[in-house]
């Protein structure tokens, strides 16, 4: 089984209110449920590269009226390409993202600088290549690797939580 992202999302500690930044929103899988879970006074920051993710992402908050969805192109992969600003977001979250990154550190120092003190980091990737199905074998992001990135850039190591059968899923706070 893939990733269900309505489940993994309960296992995030989201709550009314939270402001959340999705790096890599895509076409917003985790989007929605985030933006279901921090209600209407929680923000969602969906921020992606590819603008016709963005669109697509932004039409499906529309018709599901999620008007907390806040739907930025940006650049994760570089300081301040998030656009947003310092110490304001309380959780990151960085799904099937990781391993189409070139900049993973900067990517972890970006998340770092815009989480507030405590603010916590998940990270959803897959485990292997699986024959194709999953990401190229020479792309893929192994658990103890995504930990040591994140820990580099100030993050201490919360748990593990089972996203799926393809996936790994981890908590970091910020330090």
């Amino acid at each position: 089984m893939f990733s269900d992202p309505a489940q993994n999302v309960a296992a995030f500690g989201l709550t009314e209110g939270m402001r959340v930044a999705d790096f890599g929103t895509g076409s917003g899988a985790y989007a929605l449920p985030m933006a279901e879970r921090v209600g209407s006074t929680g923000r969602v920051y969906a921020i992606d590269i590819q603008n016709e993710l963005l669109s697509r992402l932004d039409k499906l908050a529309r018709e599901h009226r999620r008007g907390n969805i806040e739907i930025i192109w940006g650049n994760v992969e570089k300081q301040g390409g998030s656009k947003i600003g310092n110490q304001i977001i309380d959780l990151v979250l960085i799904a099937n993202t990781l391993f189409q990154s070139d900049a993973k550190s900067t990517l972890a120092l970006e998340a770092k600088r815009i989480l507030v003190p405590k603010g916590r980091v998940v990270i959803i990737d897959w485990q292997d290549s699986y024959g194709g199905l999953g990401p190229p074998a020479e792309l893929v992001v192994k658990p103890e690797q995504a930990k040591k990135i994140f820990e580099q850039a100030g993050f201490k190591h919360q748990t593990d939580f089972p996203p799926g059968t393809h996936h790994y899923g981890m908590i970091l706070n910020k330090e």
